[in-house]
């Protein structure tokens, strides 16, 4: 079973109705004892760091969530998800999971691509992902699929070896961690089409072991 972390975040409902398109036993849930004992768990969400972290402790979640972590078993982090598992937000000065050292920085309001344009903040629409190596989660991708972003904040690990995948906006970013059992995507893969369905199926049958 594949627990969806409940944590009152947005976005719950597409990334259950995703991994059930695919074929997957999965449930929305906040329950300790139910997470505790899933097989893998999805790490979601839409919203600021700040009130998740706060919901996540209410909940006693945070502590779940690392244990999930160092019991060796897969863990995705998607969008929000994937901000949350580094040390500390810039987004309402949060201190977050820890699970990898590293900061979760806000774009720049004044982002250019040239000196006459200025990019939007946040950055939303579809782009691409180029990776750094291979990860069995990616290994159908290609190189010119696009996927769906929707953020103000990207996280910055302190060791450049947890980036997998980098996009441009302005910047590169890192849009992709991995990390021992743990993938992130900055990036919604319930909302990138078949390249971000088949990105989760991988996840979904990924043994890190």
């Amino acid at each position: 079973m594949i627990a969806i972390i409940d944590y009152e975040a947005g976005n719950l409902a597409s990334v259950k109705r995703a991994v059930s398109f695919i074929g997957y036993d999965c449930v929305v849930t906040n329950d300790i004892d139910v997470i505790s004992h899933a097989d893998r768990i999805i790490f979601p969400g839409v919203g600021a760091a700040g009130t998740a972290m706060n919901s996540l402790k209410r909940m006693g979640l945070d502590k779940v969530i690392v244990e999930f972590f160092n019991s060796g078993r897969p863990v995705l982090g998607i969008c929000l998800g994937t901000q949350i598992i580094m040390g500390f937000s810039h987004e309402n000065n949060t201190h977050c999971l820890k699970i990898i050292d590293g900061t979760v920085k806000a774009f720049a309001p004044d982002l250019r691509i040239s000196d006459d344009i200025c990019i939007k903040i946040p950055h939303m629409g579809w782009n691409r992902v180029v990776l750094s190596g291979k990860h069995p989660v990616f290994e159908d991708m290609q190189e010119k699929d696009e996927f769906y972003f929707v953020h103000g904040f990207y996280p910055v690990p302190d060791d450049l070896n947890h980036v997998l995948g980098v996009t441009d906006y302005g910047i590169d970013f890192a849009s992709v961690i991995a990390y021992k059992n743990l993938i992130a995507t900055q990036f919604h893969l319930e909302k990138s089409g078949r390249p971000g369905l088949g990105i989760l199926k991988n996840f979904c049958r990924w043994n890190p072991c």
